[in-house]
């Protein structure tokens, strides 16, 4: 009869969990030879689980450049040049000779195109944003359940609740027989 008590005490800890004091149904009848009744709690021992909180954050800094380069029209010099050349080089002459100044007219003035779009490269320096995601997670301890002892009529019982019970804890206390 003691062991049936102890095991109906348990399982009544156990649901006692997902009741907590003062919410709606802590009147409602208890089911058939069994009662609610209340139990001094002698100790509340906290379960730590560790936990890592993730909290990542944007960090930008303002790094000094310098860079070289061109404007990226070398292309567009070259053409550009060769068609002056070549429509200057059409003035020039009669015939063979014409085409002979027209083709030699565009090689030059392509040269000469690539030559002045070459000149014109680029020195760039300043400063520019550099920007990164930077995790400042911490890990930390976290209560995820409580070991409870309590007693009950004398006797000594313990439970794992996922709520601190306070100084009194309700119990079901079924009664069947033993046989």
């Amino acid at each position: 009869m003691k062991l049936m008590l102890a095991a109906a005490l348990a399982l009544a800890g156990t649901q006692a969990g997902a009741q907590d004091r003062g919410h709606a149904g802590d009147d409602a009848p208890p089911a058939d030879n069994a009662k609610v009744a209340w139990a001094d709690v002698l100790r509340v021992d906290p379960i730590y689980d560790r936990v890592r909180t993730s909290s990542p954050r944007e960090v930008c800094d303002d790094v000094p450049v310098e860079r070289h380069g061109d404007n990226g029209n070398r292309a567009a010099g070259t053409v550009i040049g060769a068609i002056v050349g070549g429509v200057l080089g059409s003035t020039v002459g009669k015939g063979d000779g014409r085409r002979a100044a027209t083709v030699a007219g565009a090689v030059v003035g392509g040269a000469v195109g690539n030559n002045a779009a070459r000149g014109d490269d680029r020195y760039y320096e300043g400063v520019e944003r550099h920007c990164r995601v930077v995790d400042d997670g911490v890990d930390e301890n976290r209560v995820v359940a409580y070991d409870v002892q309590y007693r009950y009529r004398g006797d000594v019982y313990m439970s794992r609740l996922s709520y601190d019970p306070g100084d009194r804890l309700r119990v079901r206390v079924s009664v069947e027989p033993a046989e």
